[in-house]
């Protein structure tokens, strides 16, 4: 690459964040018209593909496990604020707006994101490897939270409905926000080498860890320039967040005037919220690390449910209305079924595209189901 193209580059996602901030600011106060939303959606759209080049940028720089934890954190700062937003909007969908989310982020990381990845990686590389006792244990955990805040509500008595009681909705926060430490701690401290890139044989059968300081790969951005890439990330964000809810209200009438569920909605949001991840993902597929691919996947599961539902928890002391959490019978099909195949496909360590196609059928599935359900 030119040190002209890099230039423009550099410039490009430097401009857009700060764009879509004075867009944001500029139309916070009135944007019902058209051209206006037009503006917001176009800007929003910028704004994200620029918060994944900077949360590369200081991913490059810190590494890995460290950079892909960076950009599951950065995407569930959106979701959590998208959420929050909307809930305090008010609205007849106000009480399963967590649910809906974090459901569909659920399903969009584990079939779409890991699905997408296997299947972009096996095509360009005939077989795709990764570490299986780090992925496994990616994958448990995110059972473990899924069991926790999202299938035992449907179970319980305390609560009305499908609804945890205050006491018990604590005790999810605190066990998801457990479980989340727990793992990022195993993750980043104590078994790092099981969540960064494998070197395989021709049957995909792994050898080793890909040696970051020969693999071919530029060096790490230096320190300024990750600093302002931090800063970027943050305004990026921000913008995202804002320019989502401003957006909001024509997505639910939109949905409205398809005649499609309610939970449509917080299907858009987390196709939304996870843009960047799943873009960062084909990317390094592309680049045989798949590993990377699957750390964002498994990594933004966990943390749409192991920070989100903590911080909407807090968010009830202020918040009027029920907060239903408990899935739906369908819902719980597919969240088992997902989990099944999720399990088979990571079990040895490889995979080939037929794995990758499993699970955008899965993705398929849910995303028809939740339009005609």
């Amino acid at each position: 690459m030119t040190d002209t193209s890099v230039r423009g580059r550099f410039q490009w996602t430097v401009v857009v964040p700060v764009l879509a901030l004075v867009v944001l600011a500029a139309t916070w106060a009135s944007h019902e018209a058209w051209p206006v939303l037009v503006l917001i959606a176009v800007v929003l759209v910028g704004a994200i593909v620029a918060a994944v080049h900077h949360a590369e940028v200081v991913a490059h720089k810190v590494g890995e496990p460290f950079g892909s934890l960076i950009l599951a954190v950065a995407v569930t700062v959106i979701e959590v604020g998208l959420i929050v937003m909307l809930m305090t909007s008010g609205g007849e969908g106000t009480s399963t707006y967590a649910r809906d989310t974090v459901f569909a982020a659920l399903m969009i990381t584990l079939n779409g994101i890991a699905g997408i990845a296997l299947l972009v990686g096996a095509v360009k590389h005939h077989l795709v490897s990764f570490n299986a006792s780090g992925t496994g244990s990616a994958l448990s955990t995110v059972v473990a939270l899924a069991a926790v805040c999202l299938v035992l509500p449907s179970f319980t008595t305390s609560g009305a409905g499908r609804e945890y009681s205050a006491s018990q909705l604590g005790f999810a926060a605190v066990a998801s926000l457990a479980l989340y430490g727990a793992f990022v701690f195993t993750q980043t401290i104590r078994h790092r080498d099981f969540f960064v890139p494998v070197t395989s044989d021709e049957q995909g059968r792994v050898t080793g860890l890909v040696d970051e300081d020969e693999d071919g790969h530029a060096d790490p951005p230096p320190a300024r320039e990750a600093w302002l890439s931090l800063g970027l990330l943050v305004g990026a964000l921000v913008a995202v967040v804002g320019l989502a809810k401003l957006l909001s209200p024509t997505i639910e009438d939109t949905v409205s005037a398809l005649g499609f569920p309610y939970a449509v909605v917080g299907v858009v949001i987390a196709l939304l919220v996870l843009a960047p991840e799943s873009i960062a993902a084909v990317r390094n597929a592309a680049r045989d690390r798949v590993q990377i691919s699957l750390n964002l996947a498994y990594g933004s599961a966990m943390a749409s449910i192991g920070l989100t539902i903590p911080t909407i928890a807090v968010a009830m002391i202020w918040l009027d209305g029920p907060l239903v959490l408990g899935l739906e019978p369908t819902q719980m099909v597919l969240l088992a079924i997902t989990v099944v195949v999720s399990s088979l496909t990571i079990a040895q360590g490889r995979a080939k595209s037929l794995q990758g196609f499993v699970h955008l059928v899965l993705l398929a599935t849910f995303l028809f189901l939740s339009v005609q359900p």
